[in-house]
C-alpha cells in the first residue's frame, strides 16, 4: 500500500519561506529595512493561512512554520529600524553644528601637524651618501630668519665702519 500525504498548504509554505528570506535580507540592510515591514507582513499572512489550511488537513507544517518564525523576526528587525530611524532623526537638528566642530578640529589638527613636519631624504649610491634634511616648523624657520637677519646688520655695521 501506498501512503499518500497530503500537502495542503505546501505551496503557500514555501511561498511564505521565500518571502520571509527575502524580508530578512532586507531587513538587515540600514535604512533598506523600513521597507521590509511590508514582505515581511506578507510573509506572515501566507504563512498563517498555510498553516490554517494544514491543520484542517493533517497536512506536514515544517516549511509553513519556518517561514512564519523568519517573518516574525524579519519584521521584527525592521520594526526595529523605524524606532532606530525616528531617535536618529530626533538628535539631526544637533548633528549640523556636532560635525562642523568636528571637522574644524581636525582641520586643525592637521595643520598643526603640517606645520610640525620634519622630511628627510637620504640617498646612497656607490658608497656615496646624500642626506637632505629640511623642516616646516615655523619656529625654526623664524629663528633663521632673525639670525640670518641679525648676520647681515652685523655685517652692514661692518662694511660701513670700513668705509
Amino acid at each position: 500500500m501506498e501512503e499518500v500525504t497530503n500537502k495542503t498548504g505546501q505551496n503557500l509554505g514555501i511561498a511564505a519561506l521565500i518571502t520571509a528570506i527575502i524580508t530578512f535580507v532586507l531587513a538587515v540592510i540600514p535604512c533598506v529595512g523600513l521597507i521590509a515591514i511590508i514582505p515581511g507582513i506578507i510573509a506572515i499572512v501566507l504563512a498563517s493561512v498555510g498553516l490554517s489550511q494544514a491543520a484542517r488537513n493533517d497536512a506536514p507544517r515544517g516549511v509553513l512554520i519556518a517561514g512564519l518564525i523568519i517573518a516574525i523576526i524579519a519584521s521584527l528587525i525592521s520594526i526595529s529600524q523605524v524606532f532606530v530611524a525616528g531617535k536618529i532623526a530626533q538628535k539631526a537638528d544637533k548633528w549640523p553644528n556636532e560635525i562642523q566642530n568636528i571637522i574644524n578640529d581636525v582641520q586643525d589638527n592637521v595643520i598643526r601637524e603640517l606645520e610640525d613636519a620634519n622630511i628627510s631624504i637620504k640617498v646612497e649610491s656607490d658608497g656615496e651618501t646624500v642626506e637632505i634634511n629640511t623642516s616646516t616648523n615655523k619656529k625654526d624657520r623664524e629663528n633663521k630668519l632673525e639670525d640670518l637677519e641679525e648676520d647681515n646688520t652685523k655685517k652692514d655695521d661692518t662694511i660701513q665702519m670700513e668705509k
